[in-house]
């Protein structure tokens, strides 16, 4: 990877986003600070919140102690144009696993709670599903801003200065598609830029790309896409497991399908790889979905 100006300066954004303040303040919880990306919405990205409150977590614990996953809500929408709070509540901690609840807030309010767990590295047996084989590669794909012209030009510059080079494997859902209406899609994705070695920021970076582009497998069953007039998405949750190490600055495949839509909601499910095919992390998201009806 050799990354321009530009890619670099992203991905030096988002680590600053990431990298909180300790208040020194504590009550029973380790309070934290952070900032927001500024986004065309006003609305924060779940993926930021969701990767702040996993490293405030993992500053109240041992490094090699690490997350293997996390169950979290989306409480209310959070304001990109203002700081977050985090408060953390050391809920346990075990011979080889600890539990932490992270509580992020703006205005004295929780927009998002999270329950997590780490373990010390410990071995055991083994398995896991394996990639498919016929996935077309990263290098075979452009990336998504470049294949969305006619987007308004907040979108199309978001796209652009997001510290994640994403490839949709069929269109990207920004504008309408002919692909089939398929419960399922694949993308690739990895930082712009290379990311410190820290295992801790990885780990969190991959929660912020496991945001990014779950929905779609929902969306894309029911012939929808981002720009539709009306169209109405909020995450309600989100859960993750981490299953292997992984650097987030090389290529990824999110695979993500989606078993079921009623309601109003709809579960969306993925399985993170490796190019060399090791399963890194499992997610699974439940959103709320609002169609425009005719009238």
């Amino acid at each position: 990877m050799t990354p321009d100006a530009h890619a670099i300066s992203t991905v030096a954004q988002l680590l600053s986003v990431l990298d909180l303040d300790s208040t020194q303040a504590r009550t029973t919880e380790d309070i934290f600070t952070g900032s927001s990306h500024p986004m065309p919405s006003g609305r924060i990205y779940g993926g930021q919140v969701l990767a702040q409150s996993l490293l405030a977590a993992e500053r109240t614990l041992p490094e090699d102690r690490a997350v293997h996953s996390m169950h979290g809500y989306f409480l209310r929408p959070g304001d990109a144009s203002q700081g977050i709070t985090i408060a953390v509540d050391r809920i346990h901690d075990g011979r080889s696993f600890s539990t932490r609840r992270s509580q992020a807030y703006q205005n004295g309010v929780p927009i998002f709670s999270m329950i997590a767990s780490f373990q010390d590295a410990d071995p055991g047996v083994e398995h896991a599903a394996p990639m498919p084989d016929d996935v077309p590669g990263p290098d075979t794909l452009r990336p998504d801003e470049e294949r969305v012209e006619g987007l308004p030009a907040g979108v199309a510059r978001m796209l652009s200065d997001r510290a994640a080079d994403v490839r949709h494997i069929d269109s990207p859902l920004f504008l309408p598609s002919d692909d089939s209406r398929v419960p399922q899609q694949g993308v690739w994705m990895r930082m712009k830029a290379p990311l410190p070695d820290d295992q801790r920021i990885h780990r969190a970076a991959l929660a912020y790309l496991s945001d990014m582009t779950i929905q779609e497998s929902i969306l894309r069953a029911h012939g929808l896409f981002w720009g539709l007039p009306g169209l109405k998405v909020a995450s309600l949750d989100h859960a993750m497991w981490w299953h292997r190490p992984a650097r987030v600055d090389e290529w990824l495949l999110y695979l993500q399908e989606s078993p079921n839509s009623r309601g109003g909601r709809g579960l969306a499910q993925g399985r993170i790889y490796t190019e060399a095919g090791e399963l890194v992390a499992s997610v699974a998201q439940e959103i709320m979905v609002r169609v425009p009806t005719a009238e």
